[in-house]
């Protein structure tokens, strides 16, 4: 009986191990552990029902990655954490974690969990991230486009590019694969910097000393070659870069913002960067080097996007 025991205790944590702590009935018999093993570990709490045949092992505060994982496993082969959550999960947006969230190819129903249906998922546009079978940083991009406001969804093309290197021709090839998907048009003008936005509460404080000061407005967050550029002056040849403690404070953001600066000087622009310091604490100070910038270097300052 001991040796039973111990002998199912190993597959259960070899399973577990596996997939976020979390384990199906399913495996479980498929793997050798009796219906009364199973049974019996359920009524001492060492297998926690998160769905119907689906466990978490041997832990009672689950994380968030065991709570998704537990929903892909509810929903069955082949179904994806999608959405917000998969958003969420890649880093793409703020907040608390969305409820779980599965894109599925087949009819399926369970308590608790947002289901949604798709004829066919391109295996292009699926991946396993933290162990989790997931859509696609560019699917993701896809599918949440039509429910995030602009900002938003601006911030989560930046990080998408940041955190994981996507770019927008791999984007295309998504929305490509998800014909008249929602949100579709608005993704792709934020993609090709064609829509006004703002990533941070740093840039929108910015933007807005420029206002008051009656100076032209840049081109915001708009890619330049490998990287995506926070304030532009095309005209003015000039590039601001806005850097908050919080997202330039590791050595790949301090790596990233030096190719920047390469690459500004090496389209020929004038390159200056400002912290909360420099827009909070010296404001008439940033205003005026700017102001000086813009009218040594190419149209006036009436010229473009009046004061509003």
């Amino acid at each position: 009986m001991g040796a039973r025991s111990t002998t199912a205790e190993r597959i259960i944590a070899r399973l577990a191990s596996r997939a976020q702590g979390i384990v199906t009935r399913r495996e479980l018999l498929e793997a050798g552990v009796t219906r009364r093993q199973v049974q019996r570990r359920v009524e001492k709490g060492m297998l926690i029902p998160e769905f119907p045949g689906v466990y978490r092992v041997g832990h009672r505060a689950p994380s968030v990655e065991a709570r998704y994982m537990a929903a892909v496993k509810a929903c069955g082969d082949g179904a994806v954490l999608a959405g917000l959550a998969a958003a969420h999960l890649w880093g793409l947006v703020r907040g608390p974690a969305p409820p779980p969230e599965i894109l599925v190819t087949t009819k399926r129903r369970v308590e608790g969990v947002i289901v949604r249906r798709a004829r066919r998922l391109d295996r292009r546009d699926r991946t396993t991230h933290r162990q989790i079978p997931v859509t696609t940083v560019a699917r993701t991009l896809v599918d949440i486009a039509s429910r995030l406001d602009d900002d938003a969804l601006a911030r989560a093309c930046h990080e998408a590019q940041v955190r994981h290197r996507v770019t927008p021709a791999q984007v295309e090839a998504a929305l490509a694969r998800k014909p008249n998907a929602p949100g579709a048009g608005r993704l792709r003008r934020i993609l090709r910097g064609d829509a006004p936005v703002a990533l941070s509460e740093l840039e929108r404080r910015f933007l807005a000393l420029l206002r008051d000061a009656g100076l032209p407005l840049p081109e915001t967050n708009r890619r330049q070659g490998a990287h995506w550029v926070d304030c532009r002056w095309p005209e003015h040849r000039l590039t601001v870069e806005l850097d908050s403690y919080r997202y330039h404070h590791t050595r790949h953001a301090w790596e990233q913002d030096r190719e920047r600066e390469r690459a500004a000087r090496a389209r020929g622009d004038e390159f200056r960067r400002y912290t909360w310091a420099d827009v909070d604490g010296r404001a008439g100070a940033t205003v005026a080097e700017v102001a000086a910038l813009l009218a040594a270097r190419g149209p006036q300052a009436s010229s473009r996007n009046p004061p509003r």
